[in-house]
């Protein structure tokens, strides 16, 4: 299949995120964004030591935090292995915190698309609401666009309403040219979200790459008319860090796109870093 072309300057799109970048620091630099950033996080444990007690006790926080931070938005889902999701399932008391699952061979990608849709079959029916794959880079930087397409595309029509998150690896795509055809592939094999990365490589997310996603997103739905979803996940440690994403997404999609049904931050360190600058006391409550 062939991939859009990027269509902007990349002076003009350094310049422009240059200008957003700064905009967070100062009259984006708010208490209310910062609660809002809470309750856009994916709260994540992707260990290979994760025990079903660690999970258990994850979970158990998330039930507890209406109780200790009266008037916060609890964060929107839990994002665990899938062997780990009935753990979540049966411990989670809040039905408006969603269950996530990595599944398609996280974090490589690196199997066979029968067993990536029969994992990720296997996570849903363990109770996972959302599912967050990696990108086929394997067939992607080798310029086999129609393998990688039809790999999400196969793991998406089993999927019946749940979300499927595509994430691109942009470390590895390196080029804003290659994570501008990596989010229209993915967007046009069917993602309701496109992330960053897995976190399990470097660079993570990057303001770059958010900018040049984000673009993609908003031509898709001029367009279209459809909306798509973000996630920027990996190295997000700081309520600033938080604070440029949330200005990116504003800045490029709009108010729309502020809330967790179109727009997440995959973190494990960030709630209690944003929690100690709302509360202004440290928090080590997660």
């Amino acid at each position: 299949m062939k991939t859009e072309e990027l269509q902007f300057d990349l002076k003009k799109m350094e310049d422009d995120l240059n200008q957003i970048i700064d905009r967070s620091k100062t009259e984006y630099n708010t208490l209310e964004n910062k609660m809002l950033a809470l309750s856009l996080i994916d709260l994540t444990t992707l260990n290979a030591t994760d025990t079903v007690e660690h999970v258990r006790n994850f979970t158990q926080k998330v039930n507890d935090f209406p109780a200790h931070f009266e008037g916060l938005e609890n964060v929107a889902a839990i994002c665990v292995y899938p062997n780990m999701v009935s753990t979540v399932e049966t411990t989670l008391q809040l039905p408006e915190v969603n269950i996530a699952a990595v599944a398609g061979g996280f974090p490589s990608s690196m199997t066979f698309t029968p067993v990536k849709v029969q994992e990720t079959k296997l996570a849903l029916k363990a109770g996972a609401d959302e599912i967050d794959i990696v990108l086929a880079l394997n067939h992607f930087l080798a310029g086999d666009f129609q393998s990688a397409h039809d790999d999400i595309a196969a793991i998406k029509a089993c999927m019946g309403d749940a979300q499927l998150k595509v994430i691109l690896e942009t470390g590895a795509l390196k080029t804003p040219e290659n994570i501008w055809k990596a989010s229209h592939l993915a967007i046009h094999a069917g993602a309701d979200f496109i992330k960053t990365s897995t976190g399990k490589m470097e660079p993570a997310a990057t303001p770059m790459a958010a900018y040049v996603m984000c673009s993609a997103i908003a031509l898709y739905y001029e367009t279209t008319g459809e909306r798509v979803g973000f996630k920027a996940a990996g190295g997000i440690v700081t309520p600033g860090d938080a604070l440029i994403y949330l200005s990116i997404v504003k800045e490029i999609l709009g108010d729309e796109w502020l809330t967790p049904t179109l727009f997440r931050i995959g973190a494990s360190r960030l709630a209690n870093n944003l929690l100690t600058d709302i509360t202004g006391k440290e928090v080590k409550f997660f």
